[in-house]
């Protein structure tokens, strides 16, 4: 860690342990580059523990014993960043935040954060209106999407009574949102549907009326705090992050929920071991861990030598085999399909898959040498084996070759009229950016994305990557998720396209 605030006790010990990486998380998506996110998360480390420390004082000096009202740590370590995030801008540094970040510090969202208490936003007040406690274990596992076995034995609860304090936990969060927004001010048109709203978020199985969907669409006061009262669909974690970080709180809520997946408590693979996570268990020796990726890099070195080694055939084989290739230009170490170099286009993607056709200014170029894997009979049919530039004499027509990606659309979540997805994109050849297009078939609207930028026109859809991840190596993959609107029906995304090439969807 760099240079951060020295603890004072046990108990800030083990905060800075278990809340730098969340930190340093959120600052790596509101800045730039690596170094100004380091320098980023120190800041607003330190601001945050100067907040905690000055609000512990105040508690003690009531003599009540009793803390103040206040987030929890780690969303209150997050909203440090945003702080500081617009100091930077403020004072000259803001050519080292992310461009969407300062568009959006100069907006009216971010004044919300720091206007009127009444008019912030119903998930940070409601979660500030919570006892600590209870406020930790709602963000624990509803944000940092740590298992319930992890977040009892960080807070000390009985794991076997764990998840039913949760549900109580999320009806008190639901009950402090709904006072909250009806101590809002409103005006009578949104007032007149407060109590319809209440009704209709209580019931998993109730139908939003149409009147309402239409408000809702329309009013950001309104949909939020549907968000927030609608504790059935999985919308919960969202509304908090959205709620109470503001600016990227979708990506990092979807950052925590891929380090959660990975076996990354915390977001970090020592992070069980930094907290004390793994009591009673015995700590696999790094060693251990560094041997099994040692040997698992000798086998693949074995097999690849093996697979270059010649196996009879003519010396001209032997030859192409000698340079990892085999005698119809396919490489023996990529067992995928091949192209001649001059059936590339200049992005770098692969024409001739998929239908064959490509957009304006890279168009598709049919090769006659290009066949699948595999298909011994290509000869015996009078297709050629010699390199690109030597047609032999080929009587039928080329099979098109088997697409370049592979693509992963996975509903996460969904609610009434709307929805969370992931989009999982796995890419055979290196790319130096990347754009995904796909076609949505029952009029979905995608409405926000992370990891990407969007475009969409009538049912179809284009995702552009972002700065910090257009870089994409061979057998590579990236992932962005986005939060959309359906009415009707919800079916999956299809006719993906990668750069214009055709892409297969996964199943």
């Amino acid at each position: 860690m760099p240079d951060l605030p020295t603890p004072q006790n046990a108990a800030e010990a083990a905060l800075l342990s278990e809340c730098w990486d969340a930190v340093l998380s959120y600052a790596d998506l509101c800045t730039s580059g690596s170094a100004s996110a380091t320098q980023l998360a120190t800041e607003a480390f330190t601001h945050g523990i100067d907040e905690l420390r000055a609000a512990t004082a105040a508690s003690k000096s009531t003599g009540t014993g009793r803390r103040a009202l206040r987030l929890p740590r780690i969303p209150l370590l997050l909203a440090s960043v945003r702080t500081v995030a617009a100091a930077w801008e403020t004072n000259g540094l803001g050519h080292r935040l992310d461009p969407d970040l300062r568009l959006w510090l100069h907006s009216d969202k971010a004044a919300r954060y720091i206007g009127p208490p009444l008019h912030r936003p119903l998930a940070l007040r409601g979660l500030r209106d919570m006892q600590e406690p209870d406020a930790v274990l709602l963000w624990l596992a509803e944000v940092e999407s740590l298992p319930m076995s992890a977040v009892a034995r960080r807070l000390g609860l009985d794991p076997a009574a764990a998840s039913s304090e949760l549900a109580q936990v999320r009806a008190l969060f639901r009950d402090r949102c709904h006072r909250n927004h009806l101590d809002t001010p409103m005006n009578a048109y949104c007032r007149s549907y407060a109590r319809l709203l209440d009704a209709v978020t209580r019931s998993p199985s109730a139908e939003t009326p149409e009147d309402l969907s239409r408000h809702l669409a329309r009013c950001v006061e309104c949909a939020e705090a549907a968000a927030c009262l609608r504790l059935h669909g999985g919308g919960l974690p969202a509304a908090l992050s959205s709620g109470v970080i503001g600016w990227g709180g979708l990506a990092y809520l979807e950052r925590r929920r891929r380090a959660a997946e990975a076996g990354m408590i915390g977001g970090r693979t020592d992070a069980a071991v930094d907290t004390g996570l793994n009591e009673g268990k015995p700590v696999r020796p790094r060693i251990g861990r560094t041997g099994i990726l040692v040997t698992a890099v000798l086998v693949s070195a074995l097999a690849l030598t093996v697979s270059l080694m010649p196996f009879g055939g003519s010396k001209g084989d032997d030859a192409n085999a000698a340079q990892g290739e085999s005698t119809d230009g396919q490489s023996l170490a990529d067992p995928g399909p091949s192209l001649p170099s001059g059936s590339t286009t200049k992005s770098g993607s692969r024409s001739g898959t998929g239908t064959g056709t490509g957009t304006a200014g890279s168009p598709a170029v049919a090769d006659s040498t290009s066949r699948p894997a595999g298909n011994s009979d290509q000869e015996a049919q009078g297709e050629s084996s010699s390199p690109a530039g030597k047609q032999g004499g080929a009587t039928g027509s080329p099979k098109s070759a088997a697409p370049d990606c592979r693509v992963k659309y996975e509903i996460v979540s969904e609610w009434p009229d709307g929805f969370q997805a992931t989009v999982t994109v796995t890419s055979t050849k290196a790319l130096a950016t990347w754009n995904l297009g796909w076609t949505f078939k029952d009029g979905q609207r995608v409405g926000q994305m992370w990891d990407g930028t969007f475009t969409q026109n009538d049912s179809h859809v284009t995702a552009t990557a972002a700065d910090y991840n257009k870089t994409v190596a061979a057998n590579g993959t990236f992932t962005f998720g986005f939060l959309g609107s359906w009415t009707g029906s919800n079916s999956a995304a299809r006719n993906f396209t990668l750069n214009t090439a055709s892409c297969q969807a996964a199943g």
